[in-house]
């Protein structure tokens, strides 16, 4: 690395010679005259030029909007540094000469610090035993016993659409539906009455939420309708069927979708008319692939078309929505290739996945611009591959966030904020939702037992925990 900065070492492109860097004087001052670039954000390569710098960049301590940097090498007439994180004030201070008494200087001008999409952490914890329990609390304080933990089990996440502040959360094989409430900052199950509840949506008119349950018998509750108007704690039982992974409501026309694991088995069911005929039964529209097929359909918000992740047999298909009969076409491949997990960037069959496991669909202003007839990206959580990835319309996957800070050792898994892709490390990130108010994500980390979130720095947001 200090290799690469002495190749653009002085601003007229001279080459500077490590040799000939005097060292510091501390009988004169520290000027600093110029930096480069003018503006940034974390990580970013920064030149400070100057005089009496010295030779010894550990004898040498830069502030950058009073965070320290990263001080890379020191050449008398300039120095290398990395810009840190929340340096968003600016201003530039160099110390040169020990900590006690260091003879400063500082720039005219301030470093325009650009704000970075970053992880951090909401909420939870894990202990050094492992063994914390399942419990109610805030998302953060200073004593732990009042911080709500547990969530360490596979989750899915949806925002209340009619109220941005609260994230329902279900968590498989926990008996809860958990509310993540943003006006009070705290986690509370709200119920615990449910038998592996797989996912949660929301009626069209916004009046009901729909849970899907995965239970063993063929005669077992596997959808159920609960009601606002009694704060969701109320239950009705609209389908039963053996092992549901999921159901989701066409957001147009308002009917269900929700499979059977047992049979690869794909049903669609008239919600509609479920509240004028109670004896309405679920229609099968076909089977996908073979028996024992884990996989939710994930619908996007014109209602045009469904992804189907397909969660123990590493692929993503599309299925279609035919507008004249009300219902989804058999679906066709969309990313990876049946039966061959794996962790790859690509396009359709060439990319590779490992248990995509809940995904959203995220506004692309670019595609708005440009006028593409589909304007949304599709960000889902890659379980085994430990990372958030991103599908676009046309079928490319890439990497978004995770599997970063590869010093600390050859794993894909951890526990590390901070950048997207240079830091931040999840470990079998499972419940993912985004709200498009905030354009902030919010990730169940299954294994770190925490809430993760991906959004632009905060003044206050701490960078580990």
């Amino acid at each position: 690395m200090i290799l690469a900065f002495g190749l653009w070492a002085c601003k007229n492109d001279t080459a500077a010679v490590i040799g000939e860097a005097m060292p510091f004087d501390p009988t004169k001052p520290v000027v600093v005259s110029d930096f480069s670039p003018k503006s940034g954000g974390m990580g970013q390569r920064l030149i400070i030029y100057g005089q009496n710098f010295g030779n010894d960049p550990k004898n040498v301590t830069v502030l950058i909007g009073g965070q320290q940097a990263v001080v890379i090498n020191a050449l008398g007439e300039s120095l290398y540094c990395l810009v840190p994180k929340q340096a968003f004030k600016g201003d530039i201070e160099v110390r040169v000469g020990g900590v006690e008494k260091p003879v400063i200087g500082r720039a005219e001008g301030k470093f325009d610090y650009k704000r970075k999409l970053v992880v951090s952490t909401l909420a939870g914890y894990r202990n050094a035993r492992g063994d914390e329990p399942w419990k109610d609390g805030k998302f953060k304080d200073d004593d732990q016993n009042k911080m709500a933990s547990g969530f360490w089990l596979s989750s899915f996440m949806r925002f209340d659409p009619m109220n941005p502040k609260h994230l329902w959360v279900t968590f498989d094989d926990n008996n809860g539906l958990y509310l993540v409430n943003f006006e009070d900052s705290t986690i509370t199950k709200k119920r615990s009455d449910f038998n592996r509840p797989r996912s949660v949506d929301f009626s069209v008119d916004e009046k009901y939420m729909i849970v899907a349950q995965d239970r063993g018998g063929e005669n077992d509750e596997s959808t159920l309708l609960l009601s606002r108007a009694k704060s969701f704690l109320d239950k009705e039982v609209l389908t039963k069927s053996r092992q549901c992974n999921g159901a989701s409501i066409h957001p147009v026309n308002g009917e269900m979708y929700f499979n059977s694991y047992a049979k690869g088995e794909f049903f669609r069911f008239d919600l509609n008319q479920y509240f004028t005929d109670k004896t309405v039964k679920a229609e099968q529209l076909y089977v996908i692939q073979d028996p024992e097929w884990e996989y939710r359909a994930l619908i996007h918000p014109t209602g045009n078309y469904a992804y189907i992740l397909v969660i123990n047999q590493g692929y993503i298909m599309r299925a279609d929505y035919n507008w004249d009969k009300k219902r989804f076409n058999q679906p066709y491949l969309v990313c990876g290739k049946v039966r061959e997990s794996g962790y790859k960037d690509g396009v359709g069959s060439s990319a590779r996945v490992n248990q995509p496991y809940q995904g959203v669909f995220v506004k692309n202003q670019a595609y708005v611009e440009a006028g593409k007839p589909d304007i949304y990206d599709f960000y889902f959580t890659d379980l085994m591959n430990h990372a958030i990835r991103m599908l676009t319309p046309e079928g490319a996957v890439t990497t978004f966030a995770g599997r970063g800070s590869s010093s600390l050792n050859t794993n894909p898994y951890g526990y590390v904020n901070g950048d997207l892709r240079a830091d931040a490390r999840f470990d079998r990130p499972s419940g993912i939702a985004y709200n498009e108010k905030e354009q902030a994500f919010y990730i169940g980390d299954r294994e770190n037992r925490r809430i993760r979130k991906i959004a632009l720095e905060e003044m206050d947001e701490n960078d580990q925990d």
